[in-house]
C-alpha cells in the first residue's frame, strides 16, 4: 500500500526569517503536527515537539530550529512512512515528486488509511508498559520537570490507583517562548518551564533580556496539576483492538489512551505505538528493529541481534517474537564519547519486557539496559499478558492489507 491517496496539501508553510511567536498561534489549531520551512529551496520542518521541549525568545528564526527529514516520493511503502517517521521522530514529512514539493503525509493521514486493517492487532501488543504518572497535587513546574527527564509526551494523572487526567507537553507551548511584553530585565534566578535550573548571573544583571520580571512564570509553575490537567481521562482496557483504539483517539481529537484493567492504570498507547505497530514484521519471524541506528558506534548490528538471540529459552522456555531497540544521545559527553539512552523492548510469549540504561557509547548504555532486562525476567517483574504465538491465521489477518494493491 503506498501513500498516494493520502498525500495532502493542507499543510502550513513559512519562511526561515519567520520569528518562533509566530508558531504559538499556529500550533493553537491541534490538526497542525508541525510547519514546513522554506526559502529559495526546502529546507525541513519544525515541529510541535521541538518548540514543547526547549525554551525561545520570541523573535528567534524559524531557520535555527529546522528539523531535516527525509523527503517521501508519492510511490512510497505506507510501512516504510511509519518507520521514518519513528525515525525521524516527525509525525509530518514532506513529499516530492522530483523537485516539486507536492504535499505532506501526517502520522493522522497514515492511521486513517490502515485503520481499517488494524482489527488484527491488540493494545496489549502494542502500548507502553512503563508508566510514568504524577499526583493531581503535584504542581506545574513539578510535572514539567517529570515530562522533561523522561523524555514523553503524556503524562497520566493518577489519585488513590485511579487515571484522573493527563498532562501533555504540547499543552505548553506557550510556556516555552517567552513573551516580549512586560518587564524586561538581566537573568533570573530558579527553573525554567520545564524544571531546568536557571543560574543568576553575578554581578549586575543584564538588561535587554526577554520575559517578565515580576514572578507570571512562578507563579504558573506553582499552579497544582488537577487545575491544567484535561479531565477525565480516557482509557482503553488491553483486550482491545487497534483500531478500536485509533477510532477513540479519532473521536476525542486526542493522541494517547490510559490503558486500564480492574479500574487500575498500568500503560499507555499513543499514536506513535499504533504507528510502530506497522512496522513489525509478518510471519511471526523475530525482528530486531534498532532506532538510531547512526549511533551503534562501538557495537554493530549483528553484536545486537546476538544480544537479544540470548533472551531465547531463558525463564524455562520464553521466546522472543519482536524486539525493539531505541538509541537517544544527550548532550553530555566524556573524553568525545557521548552519554547514550538505550531503552530495549522485547515481545515474548510471556509477555511484555522493557528496560532502559544509559552509558558512554552504545555498547557501555546497551548493556546497561540488558541488565535491567535480566533482573525483570528473573524475577518475573513484568506487566505483559501472557499469550500464545500468534498462529498462521493471525498474521494473514494482520498484515494482509500490506499486499494488496
Amino acid at each position: 500500500m503506498d501513500i498516494a491517496d493520502i498525500v495532502s496539501e493542507d499543510y502550513v508553510e513559512f519562511s526561515p526569517e519567520t520569528p518562533v511567536s509566530k508558531l504559538v498561534g499556529t500550533f493553537d489549531d491541534p490538526a497542525v503536527r508541525g510547519v514546513l520551512v522554506s526559502g529559495d529551496e526546502f529546507e525541513g520542518v519544525v515541529t510541535r515537539r521541538q518548540l514543547a521541549t526547549s525554551h525561545h525568545q520570541p523573535d528567534e528564526k524559524l531557520g535555527s530550529l529546522v528539523w531535516h527529514v527525509p523527503r517521501l516520493s508519492p510511490d512510497e511503502d505506507v510501512r516504510t512512512v511509519a518507520q521514518l517517521m519513528i525515525d525521524s521522530d516527525s509525525q509530518l514529512l514532506p513529499v516530492f515528486d522530483g523537485r516539486e514539493l507536492v504535499g505532506v503525509v501526517t502520522i493522522d493521514g497514515v492511521l486513517r488509511a490502515v485503520e481499517p486493517f488494524l482489527d488484527a492487532a491488540t493494545v496489549a501488543e502494542a502500548y507502553s508498559a512503563d508508566l510514568v504518572t504524577i499526583d493531581p497535587g503535584s504542581t506545574f513546574g513539578e510535572a514539567l520537570h517529570v515530562l522533561r527527564e523522561n523524555r514523553i509526551t503524556h503524562l497520566p494523572v493518577v489519585e488513590d490507583g485511579a487515571a484522573v487526567g493527563v498532562l501533555s507537553l504540547y499543552d505548553v507551548i506557550d510556556l516555552t517562548v517567552r513573551p516580549a511584553e512586560g518587564s524586561q530585565g538581566g537573568d533570573a534566578g530558579g527553573t525554567d518551564s520545564f524544571g531546568g535550573n536557571v543560574s543568576a548571573s553575578s554581578g549586575r544583571a543584564r538588561g535587554g533580556g526577554f520575559g517578565a520580571r515580576e514572578g507570571e512564570l512562578a507563579r504558573i509553575l506553582d499552579i497544582p496539576v488537577r487545575d491544567v490537567m484535561a479531565s477525565p481521562v480516557r482509557t482503553i482496557r488491553p483486550e482491545a483492538t487497534l483500531q478500536d483504539a485509533v477510532e477513540e483517539m479519532f473521536a476525542i481529537e486526542g493522541s494517547s489512551l490510559v490503558v486500564t484493567e480492574d479500574g487500575h492504570p498500568y500503560g499507555i498507547l499513543t499514536k506513535t505505538d499504533v504507528l510502530d505497530s506497522l512496522t513489525w514484521e509478518a510471519g511471526g519471524n523475530r525482528a530486531v528493529q534498532v532506532y538510531g541506528a547512526d549511533l551503534l558506534d562501538d557495537v554493530q548490528y549483528e553484536d545486537v541481534v546476538a544480544m537479544v538471540e540470548k533472551f531465547d529459552d531463558r525463564d524455562h522456555g520464553m521466546n522472543v517474537l519482536d524486539a525493539k531497540v531505541h538509541l537517544h544521545e544527550h548532550d553530555e559527553k566524556l573524553r568525545g564519547t557521548p552519554l547514550l539512552l538505550a531503552r530495549i523492548r522485547l515481545h515474548t510469549d510471556r509477555g511484555l519486557y522493557i528496560g532502559s540504561g544509559e552509558g558512554y557509547g552504545a555498547s557501555h548504555a546497551l548493556n546497561e539496559a540488558r541488565d535491567v532486562l535480566e533482573r525483570q525476567i528473573r524475577d518475573e517483574k513484568t506487566r505483559g499478558r501472557t499469550k500464545k504465538p500468534p498462529d498462521e491465521s493471525f498474521w494473514e489477518r494482520r498484515f494482509g492489507w500490506m499486499l494488496e494493491e
